[in-house]
């Protein structure tokens, strides 16, 4: 039987690969009640930082997008998730698992990453209720 502390784990696990390091900005895009409370404070934790929101005006060094089948265009907000980033910084787009409301196909965050000059790294489970696809420049690798 999981316990609270195989979940933390498993969250901690995923935010490490992602490379975040102590004092990085990370930008979000998408928060809504249904977010992974336990990914956004593992997040905080490494960081040191809360995130900031859309409406922050400054560089980061990452973005954090969740995005819900029924919301606006995901290329364009993949677009703007970019116009603060700091050069060769990633984005980390999270969608609801198939089965879960909101569920969007991996290849509508794949065609949306191209558009938006982005291509997928690799993609891991969060949680219960979420995936997440870790993108970056076209012609880098994590």
């Amino acid at each position: 039987m999981a316990t609270q502390e195989d979940a933390k784990a498993a969250v901690d696990a995923v935010v490490a690969k992602l490379g975040l390091k102590s004092g990085q900005i990370i930008q979000e895009f998408g928060y809504d009640d249904d977010t992974d409370a336990d990914f956004r404070a593992a997040i905080e934790s490494i960081t040191g930082e809360d995130l900031v929101d859309e409406d922050y005006g400054d560089v980061t060094d990452g973005t954090l997008v969740w995005f819900r089948d029924g919301d606006d265009d995901l290329a364009d907000l993949l677009m703007d998730a970019q116009t603060l980033l700091d050069d060769g910084a990633a984005v980390c787009v999270c969608v609801p698992k198939a089965g879960q409301d909101g569920h969007v196909l991996p290849r509508e965050v794949q065609e949306a990453a191209s558009v938006a000059g982005l291509h997928a790294t690799s993609t891991f489970v969060i949680g219960s209720e979420w995936t997440a696809t870790y993108l970056v420049e076209k012609g880098r690798s994590k």
